[in-house]
C-alpha cells in the first residue's frame, strides 16, 4: 500500500529558511513548501508546486488554474498527494 500522507514524509529545511518536501511520481515532481517564502498562514501553511523534466507544469485536478496553490492545509496536501498518486499510478517517493 503506497504512503499517501505528508505526515509519513519528512520535510527539509531549506537554505534560506521555511521547509521542503518534494516528492518523485515516475515523471513528476510535487514540491511542498512552508515558512519564510510560502504563501500559507499559520492555518494553512503549505504551498504546492508540480514539475514534470525540471519545469513547473500544470496537471489537472491539481493546479489547472495556477501553477502554484497556497494557503493549504495538511489534509488539502494529503489529498493532493493522494491525487497525484492516481494520476501517475506511481507512488511517491521523497527526493
Amino acid at each position: 500500500m503506497a504512503i499517501l500522507e505528508l505526515s509519513s514524509f519528512e520535510m527539509m529545511e531549506k537554505e534560506f529558511g521555511g521547509e521542503q518536501c518534494i516528492l518523485q511520481f515516475g515523471d513528476y515532481e510535487l514540491s511542498v513548501i512552508s515558512g519564510d517564502g510560502a504563501y500559507g498562514t499559520k492555518i494553512a501553511p503549505y504551498e504546492i508546486a508540480v514539475f514534470k523534466s525540471g519545469n513547473i507544469t500544470s496537471m489537472p485536478g491539481i493546479t489547472e488554474d495556477d501553477d502554484v496553490l497556497g494557503y493549504l492545509t495538511s489534509e488539502q496536501v494529503d489529498t493532493i498527494i493522494k491525487k497525484m498518486y492516481f494520476v501517475t499510478g506511481v507512488s511517491p517517493e521523497q527526493l
